[in-house]
């Protein structure tokens, strides 16, 4: 049985987190209280693609810039982005395919960094050898969280560009995201298409990996740091901290890895550290985890085509007003000075 996150387990930093930052050696000036903003976060769901946020929180790194994060799991991109919406929190990660939905439709919303730069999540089977051709789907059950969430469209633009109908030559059965893998351990699918930790958790359990997503999509925006431009252009310096402390956090995950397993390990304590720790190895490996906060035009490139091709979106808004890669480059050149 996967473990269920539980929002009390994401608590202000406290001594605990101070005591790692010590520990590290981090050169961490804090901001005082009158400085500090309060942020209510929002990520899509509670897993291991978003390690720089809980490195980020573990580390000091967004009270150093000035921000006191209140993070929640909102169950699914669709979500995240409405409670960013509906001002009950100021920024949200998850697929920022949401946010050009938006605006095509004449809402608001831009992204302002990436969290995950490459598609992560692997196809788990109990039963199943690798697979290397998509076309080997067919026949099968795959299991993924329900449309438009991101495993599904992946999912479901693979199996048509290897020629294969949507339930009829491979069905996909939709789950609550994170329950994944329960479905296929259960026997209710041939193969989950799941995200860290769970992935680890499963092989722990007997299953393996029999096909990698990452790699067979190449560069993609799967998670962006999404906002209203109302509350941007209000708040810029907020944002630029934010980000700030997100370019920090991306480098310090792939810089520290050690220190990333043990942040894996208290952001899942009811998982085996053999299993956060293997979990962490794949997403480094696989440099799943945005490297820098910008969000590189061929990453979005390859979501746009993914989702126009799934006729989620038209794409009819360009890049460039979209993402504003702004606070991200002035994040970068701090660091360089």
């Amino acid at each position: 049985m996967l473990p269920v996150w539980r929002p009390s387990r994401r608590r202000a930093l406290g001594a605990a987190a101070m005591g790692i930052a010590s520990l590290l050696g981090c050169a961490i000036d804090r901001a005082t209280a009158a400085d500090v903003t309060p942020i209510n976060f929002v990520e899509a769901v509670h897993n291991l693609g978003y390690i720089n946020l809980y490195v980020g929180m573990r580390s000091g790194l967004f009270e150093a810039h000035g921000l006191k994060m209140t993070v929640s799991a909102a169950g699914g991109d669709t979500q995240a982005f409405a409670a960013v919406l509906g001002k009950s929190a100021q920024f949200a990660i998850g697929d920022a395919t949401m946010v050009q939905m938006s605006r095509e439709a004449g809402g608001p919303g831009i992204v302002v960094g990436t969290v995950i730069q490459r598609a992560h999540y692997f196809g788990v089977s109990k039963n199943l050898n690798v697979i290397t051709d998509p076309k080997q789907f067919k026949g099968l059950t795959i299991v993924t969280s329900p449309e438009p969430n991101t495993n599904y469209s992946v999912a479901k633009r693979m199996l048509e560009g290897a020629g294969l109908k949507v339930g009829v030559d491979t069905k996909i059965l939709e789950v609550n995201p994170g329950t994944e893998i329960g479905a296929m351990l259960a026997d209710k699918a041939d193969m989950a298409i799941a995200y860290q930790p769970s992935v680890a958790s499963a092989v722990a359990q007997g299953a393996k990996v029999v096909f990698d997503f990452s790699t067979y999509v190449g560069p993609f925006c799967n998670t962006g740091i999404m906002v209203l431009p109302d509350y941007a252009k209000a708040n810029p310096q907020v944002v630029q901290s934010l980000v700030d402390a997100f370019e920090e956090a991306s480098r310090m995950t792939y810089a520290k890895p050690d220190f990333a397993k043990e942040v894996a390990r208290m952001e899942f304590p009811d998982l085996s550290p053999d299993v956060v720790n293997a979990a962490i190895d794949a997403e480094l490996q696989y440099k799943i985890p945005a490297e820098s906060v910008v969000v590189d035009p061929l990453q979005w490139k390859n979501l746009m085509a993914m989702q126009i091709y799934l006729k989620n979106v038209k794409g009819s808004i360009p890049f460039e007003q979209i993402v504003d890669n702004s606070y991200a480059e002035k994040a970068i050149a701090s660091i360089k000075k």
